[in-house]
């Protein structure tokens, strides 16, 4: 299991990742745009949202920090943009820290099937602290 630092941004997602790459001489990131995602037949994408970066990650130092921009109408503060994330094999783990962390907090996004993980969910606990758990049996996202 591993908990890694997620930050979001107001559309200039790849222009800090390619930074923070530069700076902490990384790999070049794997950039995941909205407009790659497979299509949701019940919503059409926004087009200034398709270049926008959805996904990627770099290794600093031996952690995984993560990235994406903000969705457009989503709202962002700055300061407020950064996420834990629960990587986790065991899905009956996840589910226990999911309920565990939403008890008297506040679910964004219930634990679900996605494109990208078999389980995945998004809650802010009572202390104010947003969180993103993830099922991942090994394969790299």
């Amino acid at each position: 299991m591993s908990v890694d630092v997620y930050l979001n941004f107001n559309g200039n997602c790849r222009d800090a990742v390619e930074f923070y790459a530069e700076v902490f001489k990384t790999e070049r990131p794997q950039i995941m745009t909205f407009g790659e995602a497979p299509p949701n037949p019940n919503y059409e994408l926004p087009e200034e949202a398709k270049n926008l970066v959805m996904h990627t990650r770099l290794n600093i130092d031996g952690s995984n920090v993560m990235f994406s921009d903000t969705f457009p109408g989503m709202p962002f503060v700055e300061g407020n943009n950064v996420t834990l994330a629960i990587v986790n094999k065991d899905i009956d783990q996840i589910k226990s820290m999911y309920e565990g962390l939403k008890e008297g907090g506040e679910v964004v996004m219930e634990l679900q099937e996605t494109f990208w993980s078999k389980l995945y969910g998004q809650v802010t606990d009572k202390f104010g602290i947003h969180w993103q758990l993830n099922y991942n049996n090994g394969e790299s996202f």
